[in-house]
């Protein structure tokens, strides 16, 4: 005796458990959702995002948690060791320099330093390798051998031997650090929205922009610059990183950030004298120095993989 229809649906085995369920009805996931969802499963992301979160929310609260005024001088307490040394005190809990200025006050203040250099050389870098190697990308022809030999010049000139030599003629300072390091890293930006828009701007989105009537200004603006967006905020924290480098670099030959500004690469060349015998000196803005690009690079490489996931392990 045959069973009922609907009898026969309620006796109708299920799907055994490693039977995939078909695309058409799995749960559709917005692209933010997924980026967040690979974000939250990256392990050096999360852990360079901590870290300049750290960094971040120290150097902007300095005002508010340094315990000294940083140029505050009193060579009666020059040179005080940090707490965890014998002599050390908990009114300087990192010490003091050969001027007697309380070392957490400066590494504090340092870290905006460092962070306003890197975040100010990343957006004029930024700016002038994006424009070039969209105009490179999109029009093609002479404008791309021009836009080409313009980098491959760059390229044939060292960064550290310009940036000393520019800085030497015009002098050591804050702004003068910004511009040279924005003048100097822009070739990464070009390289990568010229591929990118190389490979956009013959996309069926561009052909019915362009054929709707859109402007060249408007096709580069809202259908090629947003598709290559997550690429150039890659190369931002890479040349961020590189540029808070060179700055300490250049800061470290004495010509960079200038005294009594609290630079890390200046507190390093400040302390080089007393590395042998009190080594803390140039051990904790150079430890500073060191977690500060290892965050920038770890976030970066970890923005790489999640929105760019395809041949990489993450």
């Amino acid at each position: 005796m045959s069973l009922p229809p609907d009898t026969a649906a309620l006796a109708a085995p299920a799907l055994p458990p490693d039977i995939a369920v078909p695309a058409a009805l799995a749960p559709v996931r917005s692209p933010t959702s997924l980026m967040l969802r690979r974000g939250l499963r990256h392990g050096g992301f999360l852990i360079g995002a901590g870290i300049l979160g750290l960094i971040v929310l120290a150097a902007l609260a300095a005002p508010l948690i340094a315990p000294h005024d940083p140029y505050a001088q009193d060579v009666s307490r020059r040179l005080i060791p940090p707490i965890w040394q014998a002599k050390g005190t908990w009114d300087h809990v990192l010490g003091t320099d050969k001027l007697g200025r309380d070392y957490l006050s400066r590494l504090l203040y340092g870290g905006q330093i460092s962070l306003l250099i890197g975040i100010s050389a990343a957006l004029i870098s930024g700016l002038i390798g994006t424009v070039l190697g969209l105009c490179a990308g999109y029009f093609g022809g002479w404008v791309d051998s021009v836009v080409s030999y313009i980098v491959t010049t760059r390229l044939a000139m060292p960064v550290v031997l310009v940036a000393l030599a520019m800085a030497s003629l015009v002098g050591g300072s804050l702004k003068v650090v910004v511009l040279v390091l924005g003048f100097l890293l822009w070739d990464r930006f070009a390289v990568v929205t010229r591929a990118a828009s190389q490979q956009i701007r013959n996309q069926d989105f561009v052909s019915a922009a362009r054929a709707s009537g859109l402007t060249d200004l408007r096709i580069v603006l809202q259908e090629i610059l947003p598709n290559i967006l997550n690429a150039l905020i890659v190369v931002a924290t890479l040349e961020m990183a590189h540029a808070i480098l060179l700055e300490a670099a250049l800061s470290f030959l004495g010509l960079g950030v200038q005294p009594p500004l609290p630079s890390w690469g200046l507190m390093i060349a400040e302390g080089k004298q007393y590395m042998f015998f009190q080594p803390w000196v140039i051990t904790i803005p150079g430890v500073a120095l060191l977690f500060l690009v290892l965050a920038i690079n770890l976030l970066g490489d970890g923005l790489r993989d999640i929105t760019a996931p395809e041949g990489r392990h993450g």
